[in-house]
């Protein structure tokens, strides 16, 4: 306020009522600037509980996700951010996943960041949770509900697109696929699976001759596609739309003996390793398991007052062979059976907390 530019109020009482005035605008645009994303009350202080409300912890990349948000937890702990992490595993139960989350709201958490093993069971808890003044940051596999603070992800729909495109582009136009897909009810598999399908349909002489729906490990894709090969003789591409399941469908055709074709996939190092390996025709692309670590550095910035976007999309890189090498050369820092992601710090994420 610019004291030079007031005029005279003439009485006490219009004085009183300018002071009550300006009061009372200085404590909305305190609760405006404390209260600036959906679910923030602006009520809750430094340094803040945190959870961390994961629907499986044995596939790899869920093990390395989590990495970065411990990763993350750390850091702000160092600058008093945050005080506490609690973490879950639902085993893949979706209504485990609800009582964990209810968990979490029972003991007042100030943020939770969470992957859906629902789009739709988990709407009525997490909706509960925004009510309460928590913060919610939902990334990966999305819930129907928008009473959150932020989602954040890739765009699933593109991540299936672009894959089909380019086998459709490698096989000319023609040929019999197999497409292989995560687990089913699991919203960033089934949008993959979405995305493909306009491509499919606008390419006639594209079989689609069987598909299957797998948890994102290497054995049991292995296994699925073993099962494939035995029932198609004739299939010229795999439309492969997560990374272990690429490395499960290379890793079957190579025992049963036969000769590999162009494939889709993600980061997984072992799919990337296999590709360089027997010279495949490959593309793939990456779900950053630093979505993780975005995902509570965006939460605390909500806390902390800030404005963050209702949605973060995460643009998505393209892996093939002028890209492969610069993935391979960082191959020895991620595990055997892991993801080889790209690096991230804050200067990226206040850049995608900025679009």
């Amino acid at each position: 306020m610019n004291v030079s530019k007031l005029k005279p109020l003439g009485s006490p009482r219009n004085f009183l009522k300018a002071s009550a005035a300006a009061g009372l605008l200085l404590v909305l645009s305190t609760n405006i600037a404390s209260a600036a994303a959906s679910c923030i009350k602006g009520d809750r202080k430094a340094p803040y509980t945190i959870g961390w409300a994961n629907i499986y912890s044995v596939p790899t990349w869920m093990k390395q996700t989590e990495g970065t948000i411990t990763a993350e937890v750390e850091e702000l702990k160092k600058a008093g951010l945050v005080k506490d992490l609690m973490i879950t595993d639902a085993q893949g139960n979706a209504q485990t996943q609800i009582q964990h989350i209810q968990s979490m709201i029972d003991a007042n958490v100030d943020a939770i960041v969470v992957i859906a093993g629902s789009s739709n069971a988990l709407d009525r808890v997490i909706s509960d949770a925004c009510d309460k003044g928590i913060a919610i940051v939902n990334f990966d596999s999305l819930v129907n509900t928008d009473k959150v603070t932020a989602k954040i992800n890739t765009d699933s729909n593109e991540w299936g697109g672009t894959a089909a495109k380019w086998l459709v582009d490698k096989l000319g136009g023609k040929g019999n696929i197999i497409i292989m897909n995560g687990p089913a009810g699991i919203s960033v598999s089934d949008d993959r699976r979405k995305g493909a399908q306009p491509v499919l349909d606008a390419n006639k002489d594209i079989k689609v001759i069987t598909e299957t729906n797998t948890e994102y490990n290497v054995a049991p894709a292995q296994e699925a596609m073993t099962s494939l090969l035995f029932a198609n003789q004739e299939i010229d591409g795999v439309l492969s739309l997560g990374g272990a399941l690429s490395a499960g469908s290379v890793l079957a055709f190579d025992r049963q003996g036969r000769d590999q074709v162009p494939v889709t996939g993600e980061n997984a190092r072992q799919f990337l390793e296999l590709w360089k390996e027997k010279g495949l025709k490959g593309w793939a692309t990456m779900q950053p398991n630093w979505l993780g670590a975005l995902s509570v550095y965006t939460a605390v910035q909500a806390l902390e007052g800030k404005n963050v976007p209702a949605f973060v999309k995460v643009p998505l890189p393209v892996i093939d062979d002028s890209s492969i090498d610069s993935y391979l050369a960082r191959a020895d820092k991620f595990p055997a059976d892991g993801y080889i992601y790209s690096e991230y710090d804050k200067a990226l994420f206040d850049k995608l907390l900025a679009q």
